[in-house]
């Protein structure tokens, strides 16, 4: 048997047209089961359990759509059933390249498709909306880098500069690698299996942390000269956070503005010889001109027509204003509302969360996922096929 995917694009089809963008957009993927033969009613017994519309394309072909989220569920009973088919078992590894979304970054190769990121925030900083003052000397510091790694965050990111919305006091490059070199010491140290980002803007202090080995930069400018963009080509692995921010201008139509920002700022990354494969991109939710008005939830909703982009994208909205908005929280009470803001965002694809509150977001992903992967089969029903 063969399983391959199922080409929707039609360019003659206005309606193959719009049925392909729906299925990129939802993260649906499409495939054809052909060469069937005597394994007909195992097949369908199969797909059955997947809640499944199947369409015959010809003898011995089905087509169906299978959500990404079900792919290793899928993957998992296609074995169980068929395990003795080398030509199909050499497909689903092939499948699983196609479904893949990479990113790296530093010294690691993160497949997001298979298994999301949970990004830790460290603000040493004494003026970060939520958290500042709260780890900027030394011991709470190291406090919350052990809570980070005992929650299991994958990556942590200390940032040494507030950008948050009105008035910020700009610091000096040298005060801001002196607020985080000791976070990106003791990380390296003590926790080697953690990803290092840096939170910054300026290009002295990417300099800096780039020579002290760590990597993931993330610019709230989205690397908007090219000194930076040279820079960060030098650096051939060091994984890069690319961030939209409409603070200086307003859009007619916002989907369109942002896509053709990470259009342009995409191909400057690249031209400037970055692997398209070491970028995630960042809506810049927070970062419009009116601070945290309703441009804010339209970003929360269109958050999937970015995976056009095949890139990893992250939801980074832990904690910030919308709740104030809706529901007049103070900071220290918008878990709630973060949490079902991000799990929105996630179950639409975003799968890099940046957070501060790691175990809360940990109990998040694994619920989703085992929610989204869960389709029941009678146990030891398969053994029954022949």
């Amino acid at each position: 048997m063969q399983l391959k995917k199922w080409n929707l694009n039609d360019q003659t089809d206005p309606v193959s047209q719009l049925l392909a963008s729906l299925v990129h957009k939802q993260s649906w993927l499409p495939l054809v089961w052909t060469e069937i033969g005597s394994e007909t009613e195992n097949v369908k017994q199969v797909l059955s359990q997947f809640d499944l519309k199947l369409v015959e394309l010809g003898e011995n072909e089905l087509g169906f759509v299978l959500p990404i989220s079900a792919w290793p569920t899928f993957a998992a009973r296609v074995k169980k059933w068929f395990g003795d088919d080398q030509h199909l078992l050499s497909d689903l590894k092939v499948l699983e390249e196609v479904t893949a979304v990479y990113w790296q970054a530093g010294r690691f190769r993160f497949n997001l498709t298979k298994c999301p990121l949970v990004y830790g925030i460290l603000n040493v900083t004494p003026d970060s909306f939520y958290d500042g003052g709260r780890f900027n000397n030394h011991s709470a510091m190291v406090e919350q880098i052990e809570k980070m790694v005992a929650a299991g965050a994958d990556i942590i990111e200390p940032g040494g500069q507030t950008t948050k919305p009105g008035h910020f006091v700009e610091v000096e490059p040298e005060e801001e690698w002196r607020r985080i070199v000791p976070a990106i010491e003791l990380i390296q140290e003590r926790y080697p299996q953690v990803a290092i980002a840096v939170d910054t803007y300026k290009l002295p202090v990417m300099e800096r942390a780039l020579a002290a080995g760590v990597d993931i930069i993330n610019d709230v400018d989205g690397f908007d000269i090219p000194a930076k963009r040279q820079l960060l080509a030098k650096y051939s692995n060091v994984g890069l956070v690319t961030m939209h921010s409409s603070r200086g201008h307003e859009y007619k139509n916002l989907t369109t503005g942002m896509k053709a920002f990470f259009e342009e700022n995409l191909a400057e990354l690249v031209a400037a010889g970055i692997d398209q494969e070491r970028i995630c991109l960042d809506q810049g939710i927070g970062y419009a001109k009116v601070a945290d008005g309703y441009q804010d939830f339209a970003m929360m909703n269109n958050l999937g027509e970015l995976k056009e982009f095949h890139r990893p994208i992250m939801v980074a909205i832990s904690r910030k204003g919308f709740g104030q908005k809706l529901f007049g929280l103070p900071k220290e009470k918008r878990l709630g509302v973060t949490l079902i803001a991000e799990t929105a965002m996630y179950l639409a694809g975003g799968r890099v969360l940046r957070v501060h509150d790691f175990e809360e977001t940990q109990q998040l992903v694994k619920l989703i996922d085992t929610i989204k992967s869960s389709y029941w089969e009678l146990p030891g029903h398969h053994e029954q096929k022949n």
